[in-house]
């Protein structure tokens, strides 16, 4: 039986994504400079509603990308800085008895923003950290036992230094699984980095960017992207390469369930804003060393060989079939 109309992703449709994604990408790089690549996964990642993993070096952005995302979407932004003292009721926010009501209230933490950037997460507590999983997994909030839905579109952006590991707390498989992509900056090239001095030279060109278009018409094309219609034999694609990495001995720990749907949500967001209506291979390929790497575990053997995730997941990649088109 096939979909109703009203349920399928529209010409008008992919043309509004693609047109509306490309004036985010031109915003958002009037201040992040010569990272093309990684403004589009970012803008994949807010049509998925998925949060994204920043590791990087200080300096190279990641707040700045975090700022115009923000600032292009029109949207709240709030940035948390973690550390080793931060207790979860510092970022969900507290019920606090206000006695001229006379009654109990609960008062916000940074948490409830659409745009929050987790600043250093690996510096705060497990136990901090693991405050963040009900709001990125469900959007919601849930304060002694007061539940608080999150504003949409609702994004976390998170950083953690792969270099300064000294006092830092590893994320936990369940809190990485959360993360829909996990992206590196790095540093400009050189003429980038002239360009960026020209560009900062006097005033902060974030400070003068103006919405693309509100919160709301986002979440509408989110909706949009939902509908898209994949191929049984692309969709099937991108489970096998998932199974693959359970397979393989050369990993301890496989991609979950959630790794697949993760895969096939952001391959259709990465159609869309190509201006297609329809997934590639290529589409799923291109998303693979973006989604699944912080995922997978590697086995003893492994590191002693010195393995790197991203080289096993490529010769997967390059093992598993590509469907042709018959």
């Amino acid at each position: 039986m096939t979909a109703p109309a009203a349920n399928r992703l529209t010409p008008a449709d992919v043309d509004a994504i693609r047109a509306t994604a490309e004036r985010m990408q031109a915003s958002i790089e009037r201040v992040i400079v010569g990272k093309s690549e990684v403004v589009r996964l970012a803008l994949v990642a807010l049509l998925c509603e998925g949060h994204i993993l920043l590791e990087d070096v200080p300096g190279t952005g990641k707040t700045t990308l975090a700022r115009a995302i923000a600032r292009s979407l029109g949207c709240s932004f709030r940035r948390i800085q973690f550390t080793p003292d931060l207790m979860p009721a510092d970022i969900t926010g507290i019920n606090f008895y206000n006695q001229k009501l006379g009654e109990f209230a609960f008062r916000e933490g940074p948490l409830v923003a659409q745009v929050v950037l987790a600043d250093e997460i690996n510096r705060a507590t497990p136990r901090t950290q693991a405050a963040l999983l009900e709001a990125m997994e469900e959007r919601q909030l849930t304060v002694e036992g007061v539940t608080t839905r999150l504003p949409r579109p609702f994004l976390v952006l998170a950083t953690q230094n792969p270099v300064e590991l000294e006092g830092t707390f590893p994320l936990p498989e369940a809190q990485l699984d959360r993360f829909l992509l996990r992206l590196e900056i790095g540093y400009p090239g050189e003429d980038d980095e002239d360009e960026i001095l020209a560009r900062f030279e006097s005033t902060s060109p974030l400070d003068a960017l103006a919405p693309v278009i509100n919160g709301d018409g986002w979440v509408r094309l989110a909706a949009a992207v939902g509908h898209m219609h994949v191929a049984p034999d692309v969709r099937r694609y991108a489970v096998r390469l998932v199974r693959a990495t359970r397979d393989d001995p050369a990993f301890e720990l496989g991609a979950s369930p959630r790794a697949s749907l993760a895969l096939f949500r952001s391959a259709r967001a990465y159609a869309a804003i190509n201006g297609r209506d329809y997934v590639l291979p290529d589409d799923v390929k291109a998303m693979a060393p973006h989604v699944l790497p912080h995922r997978l575990i590697l086995s003893s053997q492994s590191r002693l060989r010195g393995r790197e995730t991203r080289e096993l997941l490529a010769d997967i990649l390059r093992r598993v079939p590509v469907p042709v088109e018959s």
